[in-house]
């Protein structure tokens, strides 16, 4: 099975803050919209995001929606509608933007989670990681989450 994603800025940060970028690999096709990659040129792009095999697209403006949402995500999930592929967001409002257009959504613990179920990782690094997205990065992920992420570890 094939497997394609679009990220908008979100993991891309958070999977590098925890050295987690390559996990991104798991994924056949990553596209990353032009908007999104100025928005982390500008903080300063992460390492690592020049080892990743990944494809800069333009987003369809005719399908920018959402108002509440910024230019990066409105592209990303323009994005995954068009070609029909996995949004990559931690931002709740696009998550929930994303979901009403019928759209498959992942966060950075599930990037780790895809990145365990195809071997990248084992389980204790997988869990590991997950925790680490928790304490030493600026994504604010629930300790609940956290636990519901490595549940997912073991049902997989």
């Amino acid at each position: 099975m094939t497997l394609a994603a679009v990220s908008d800025a979100g993991p891309l940060i958070h999977l590098a803050e925890i050295d987690s970028l390559e996990l991104l690999s798991a994924f056949d096709t990553l596209l990353i919209p032009e908007t999104v990659y100025e928005e982390i040129e500008r903080g300063g792009v992460p390492d690592g995001i020049f080892d990743l095999s990944y494809e800069l697209v333009e987003a369809d403006e005719s399908r920018l929606g959402d108002e509440d949402l910024d230019a990066g995500e409105r592209a990303a999930i323009a994005v995954a509608e068009e070609r029909n592929v996995v949004l990559l967001t931690d931002d709740l409002a696009a998550r929930e933007a994303a979901s009403d257009a019928d759209v498959e959504v992942r966060g950075s613990i599930g990037v780790i989670a895809l990145g365990y179920g195809r071997g990248l990782l084992d389980r204790d690094e997988a869990a590991s990681r997950m925790r680490a997205l928790q304490r030493e990065t600026s994504l604010f992920v629930t300790e609940a989450v956290v636990e519901r992420g490595i549940r997912m570890l073991d049902e997989q």
